[in-house]
């Protein structure tokens, strides 16, 4: 029978030591999942108590639709509305602040001193001001140094998707993306990350102006000196283009 052999090159990150925000907030991971977490049951809601939030959630969103004039109850295009709303908030609007990722492996660079980016990672979220929809792409470029540790490529859309699926400002999502990066890949000499993304609470109230794209980024290390190449490199790489996204 094969037997796993540990690869003491290794480091593993649990992903609980990447959550900085306060728990509660829209950015930050429920309530529900930190007391979970201080009593040490488990990691992320199980399914059944996913459903005891999604039938509690469906009984307020009712109340919500009652109170703005809506017959939801009689009408056959609306009357599972709550329960829709409140199961796509749990398992997949809001998906980040109910369960946590699988903890992140980082590998020693193995003498690697260069860039490593990966462009156009998706990015789908909520502005946490009026739940409206953010979409978009992340790059996520960093240099590992001499000692320094990397990562599985697809991990880096691990963060970013579990930082996205909660209710975000887009310059804290770029902020939290860059922290988590900046501490798993440990002895690094620099960290880039650069969100372009559309907001629907832009294009379909207030303004309303469609295709009006922003554009964010933290950067740290070799990337934080403008007189260095690093950062024009990156962005040489992505060439941001404003009609990506209209």
């Amino acid at each position: 029978m094969y037997k796993m052999i540990e690869n003491k090159r290794r480091n593993k990150i649990e992903v609980e030591e990447l959550e900085t925000a306060q728990y509660g907030f829209a950015n930050g991971i429920s309530t529900h999942l930190q007391q979970i977490l201080e009593s040490g049951e488990h990691r992320s809601l199980t399914q059944e108590e996913k459903k005891q939030i999604v039938e509690e959630a469906a009984e307020y969103y009712g109340k919500f639709l009652t109170a703005l004039g809506c017959n939801w109850e009689n009408d056959p295009n609306s009357m599972e509305t709550p329960w829709r709303v409140a199961k796509a908030y749990v398992n997949d609007l809001w998906k980040g602040r109910y369960e946590l990722p699988t903890d992140i492996t980082a590998f020693p660079s193995d003498g690697y001193k260069g860039i490593i980016l990966e462009k156009d990672i998706s990015v789908v979220s909520q502005c946490s001001h009026h739940h409206q929809t953010i979409l978009g792409k992340a790059h996520v470029a960093y240099i590992p140094g001499e000692d320094g540790k990397v990562i599985g490529l697809s991990k880096i859309n691990r963060i970013v998707d579990h930082f996205s699926r909660r209710g975000a400002i887009q310059e804290q999502l770029t902020v939290a993306v860059h922290n988590a990066m900046n501490k798993i890949c440990d002895g690094n000499i620099g960290v880039m990350v650069v969100i372009q993304a559309t907001h629907n609470c832009v294009s379909c109230r207030g303004v309303k102006h469609m295709g009006a794209s922003m554009i964010t980024s933290e950067v740290s290390g070799v990337f934080a000196d403008h007189e260095k190449t690093a950062k024009e490199e990156v962005l040489n790489y992505i060439k941001l283009n404003l009609d990506t996204y209209r």
